[in-house]
């Protein structure tokens, strides 16, 4: 079995605030228009960030993308049910730099991928993707295989941030279980794909893989 060494992360911006601290708002850098033969492309230009709640991998994912030229697209799974939930999208909503483009879509996000295949872009979550995917029993195994194939049609950067939920107990609930088994499985899938997959934990980022470009 190959070993896998953990090392903080050299891309990982200085000074990184952590949970509870107010992060600077990132500069953008204008360009009319990315120039795709400059920019890595497809599956190895894809970064997979996992961790636990509030663990720092938003903000983390947020900063790799800012860091190549603007605009960039935030592409958003969650849907507010709830008046709590309202809430936490209108606060990340107004935390985001000038220089984004959000895109609300809860189902179809292979094809968003595919509509700014030119754009760097966040897909944040995987994990609130996933629960809208058992919520109206849709096939997980299509929708994953879509999704792997837009990414390496991509000619700009992604970056891919998902809930790391199978390190504690085992759920109580059918639909609980079966949930953290399908998010699993997805993760499993996407760090065997993807060029680079990092882990972060208390706004610290290891790298469990870094696979260079072609």
């Amino acid at each position: 079995m190959t070993s896998i060494t953990l090392k903080a992360d050299p891309a990982s911006p200085a000074g990184t605030p952590t949970d509870g601290q107010t992060a600077p708002a990132p500069t953008p850098v204008t360009a009319t228009q990315n120039d795709p033969a400059q920019l890595p492309a497809g599956l190895s230009a894809t970064t997979l960030i996992l961790g636990g709640a509030r663990s720092g991998k938003s903000r983390h994912a947020e900063a790799l993308i800012t860091a190549l030229p603007a605009p960039w697209v935030y592409l958003a799974t969650g849907r507010a049910f709830d008046t709590e939930m309202q809430d936490r999208i209108a606060h990340h909503r107004a935390g985001r730099a000038e220089g984004w483009q959000t895109v609300e879509e809860p189902f179809a996000v292979a094809d968003v991928l595919r509509a700014h295949t030119d754009r760097p872009v966040l897909l944040d979550c995987l994990t609130l993707w996933l629960t809208n995917l058992l919520l109206e029993e849709r096939s997980i195994p299509d929708a994953t295989h879509a999704l792997i194939t837009a990414l390496a049609e991509r000619r700009a950067p992604t970056v891919l941030v998902g809930n790391e939920v199978g390190l504690g107990i085992v759920p109580e609930h059918k639909l609980a279980r079966q949930f953290r088994d399908e998010a699993g499985l997805l993760h499993q899938r996407l760090a065997e794909k993807v060029g680079k997959v990092l882990f972060i934990a208390a706004g610290l980022p290891l790298v469990l893989k870094d696979t260079p470009p072609a």
